[in-house]
């Protein structure tokens, strides 16, 4: 008796095995509809240089869309194409990052302006997948998104084929069921504030730009949905020359006796971003952050000087 329970049981969990597998066979690569922003790339020079900055300064495009053979060049000071290729090799298999040049064949040349318009603001792949959570630069007005894309497409086309994620059982299941497109958080403006040490300057440039509350707070390294208080420190990263040594990005706010902004002056904190990488490994994209104006950087911390108790 015991053994013919034993088995029925064995049988029913070979069985939900099966319809989990199938499901999510059936499920990872489920598409999305999503808008197409009613946005378009411009040849005005002004626009291309502000999408230039943003590429290589505060929204740090280079830092993951740089070819892993330029990027010394680039912590230089150089600002090489962004034809892609760098891998993440991580739980949920290995993520690679793709060619943002307007190559034909290869880069986004094959590619409308709604179809890249629409992955940034809401997160919807070209053929309407989900893309993986990395870039979250969904709330940018339109005038800074149409200044990236106008950029993008200047740039000099390279052939630099990137193959698609290679996702494990893992991935895809998380794919299957918990990753979903991420929109903006309400309606985004048509213009960004001027560039200024302002609080509404600082404020769009730390939640819509720099993306700083992606590692400064903690957040499930499955999803990625926050689960810890807003900029209040993030979760252990392996250092990028050394996975046995982990680094904890900090409390940015102005939290009494814990956060940067509370213990650094205004002075202090530009110094800190002129200087760049002073901790071998560190995540944190200093190559690019070096590159952010002083009215930008005294914006941001001015605004990080505005929250406690987050």
């Amino acid at each position: 008796m015991i053994r013919k329970v034993l088995l029925w049981l064995g049988a029913a969990v070979l069985l939900g095995i099966a319809i989990l597998a199938i499901t999510i066979s059936v499920r990872w690569d489920r598409r999305f509809q999503a808008p197409y922003p009613n946005l378009a790339a411009s040849r005005d020079s002004a626009v291309i240089a502000r999408g230039r900055y943003l590429a290589y300064g505060p929204a740090h495009c280079s830092d993951c869309h740089t070819a892993p053979a330029d990027y010394a060049s680039l912590e230089t000071g150089s600002s090489p194409s962004l034809s892609g290729g760098l891998e993440f090799p991580i739980a949920l298999g290995t993520i690679r990052v793709p060619n943002l040049t307007p190559d034909s064949a290869t880069g986004i040349g094959r590619r409308s302006d709604g179809d890249i318009t629409r992955m940034l603001r809401y997160g919807v792949r070209a053929d309407g997948r989900a893309a993986i959570p990395f870039m979250e630069y969904h709330d940018l007005s339109d005038a800074d998104l149409v200044a990236v894309l106008s950029f993008l497409r200047s740039q000099p086309p390279v052939r630099h084929a990137v193959p698609d994620h290679d996702l494990s059982l893992l991935g895809k299941a998380v794919m299957a069921f918990a990753i979903k497109p991420i929109g903006p958080s309400g309606t985004p403006p048509a213009e960004s504030p001027p560039s200024s040490p302002t609080l509404e300057r600082g404020a769009y440039l730390v939640t819509a730009v720099a993306a700083c509350v992606g590692c400064h707070t903690q957040r499930s390294m499955v999803t990625g949905a926050y689960t810890g208080p807003r900029l209040a420190g993030g979760a252990p990263m392996e250092a990028a020359d050394n996975a046995h040594t982990k680094l904890v990005p900090p409390d940015i706010t102005a939290n009494p006796g814990t956060g940067r902004a509370d213990v650094w002056t205004e002075d202090e904190f530009v110094a800190r971003f002129q200087a760049g990488v002073r901790i071998p490994g560190s995540p944190m994209p200093w190559q690019a952050f070096r590159r952010i104006t002083d009215a930008d950087v005294r914006a941001i911390y001015r605004y990080l000087r505005s929250i406690r108790g987050s």
